[in-house]
This record gives structure tokens, sequence and C-alpha cells, in this order.
């Protein structure tokens, strides 16, 4: 299979008609290998209109997938990122959005909750030389502290809210880019931190799959 011939028509049908004009997001999405972030049995799907399941549900524990291209690059661009960044990347799975935020970020913590996924996206963001991009494992709504405060806060799936834990991991003036909501009522969001206050808001719909721990906590009614 000629995978950049398939990655060139990805940007030009499925990225560009999305109304994705940022030209460091099309040159990121053209130069990052999106089949060497997927199962081997995976790889002639790699760049298919859809999502692309990188680990099957076990253990209790629900699938991952990597975002489709579309609503991926519209989030992208809509985080504005700069090479000044400082990037926290929530659920980073086997390192594709790590990869394309490292030709548009100065640096990327890319934070993952499954061992085998985060040794994934250490091989594979190795072999393509991503110097700038970290990654840990550890809880995703729990963000990681220690790197903190992020210019951009990038959460790479659907979440049901947005934890206060990750705000607050935020530097003044930050932003965290996140879809919030299950389905196709789920919709891309900026919040922005100023000072102790953070702002919300909307922009567009987008159905991505869910990351875990995101779940609001049921309230118990009588």
């Amino acid at each position: 299979m000629d995978f950049e011939a398939a990655r060139v028509k990805m940007v030009e049908n499925q990225i560009r008609t999305t109304d994705v004009t940022s030209h460091s997001v099309l040159n990121a999405f053209l130069s990052v290998p999106r089949e060497a972030f997927v199962p081997e049995k995976s790889k002639p799907l790699a760049y298919i209109d859809n999502d692309v399941q990188i680990a099957a549900a076990a253990d209790g524990r629900q699938p991952r997938y990597l975002m489709e291209a579309s609503p991926l690059a519209k989030l992208l661009q809509l985080a504005a990122i700069t090479k000044d960044d400082v990037v926290l990347e929530v659920g980073a799975g086997t390192g594709y959005t790590s990869a394309l935020l490292s030709q548009l970020a100065g640096a990327v913590v890319a934070l993952e909750c499954d061992d085998v996924l985060a040794a994934q996206a250490k091989e594979a963001l190795a072999r393509l030389n991503c110097a700038n991009v970290t990654v840990v494992t550890g809880n995703l709504a729990q963000g990681h502290a220690a790197a903190a405060p992020y210019d951009l806060i990038f959460i790479d799936g659907a979440v049901e809210e947005v934890p206060a834990t990750l705000l607050s991991q935020l530097r003044d003036g930050g932003r965290l880019v996140a879809v919030q909501g299950y389905g196709n009522a789920a919709c891309a969001k900026v919040f922005v931190r100023e000072r102790d206050t953070f702002s919300e808001n909307a922009f567009f719909n987008a159905s991505v799959k869910p990351l875990p721990g995101f779940a609001k906590a049921r309230e118990f009614v009588f």
C-alpha cells in the first residue's frame, strides 16, 4: 500500500474539506505517518475516514481508538498551538497525536494510563525522532502536575466533564481543549484560565470516542 499517497489523500479529502486551513496543522498531518501508530493488522485501515481501534476492551477496560483525522485536525487548529507552548496531552494512546503535537509545540508531555499503549508510544515516537515529547503514565483525570503549569492541555478523546485538577495545571492565560459530552451532541470546547477563574467557550459538534476515567460521579437518588 502507498501510505504516502494515502496520507495526502487524507489531508485533501478528509481534513481540508472540513474548514481546516492552518498550514502548520496541515503540514503536521502530511508529515506524520499515521500507519506507524496502529496495530500491524490495521495498517491498511490507517487512513480511512473513521476512528481506528488501537486496543480492545479487556479486564473491564474500555476499547481505545486513534481519533478520526477530521475532528482531530479541527481540534488541533482550535488549540492555536505555537512553538512557545508547553503542552500536556491527556490520553496519548500509541502516540499519534503526540507526534502531531511535536511538530506544532515546543515541548509535549504525553500522558497515558495504559502501560502497554505508553510503551508503544515511546517506541513509535523514538523511531520518528520526536525528541520534544516525553511519555508518562498515570491517571488521565489527574493530569501530570510534576511538569505543570502548561500553556495548553489537549484531551485526546471525549469526556463527560473536565476535572478541576486538570484545569488547575494550566498557567495563567493557558487553555484546555476538549470534546465534552458523548455522541453527536458532544461539543468541542476551549477553557481559558485567567488567574483563578476559568472561562468556557463552545465551538462545534464533534462525535469522538470517549477516554476512560472522565465520567461524572453518579449522585445517589432516594
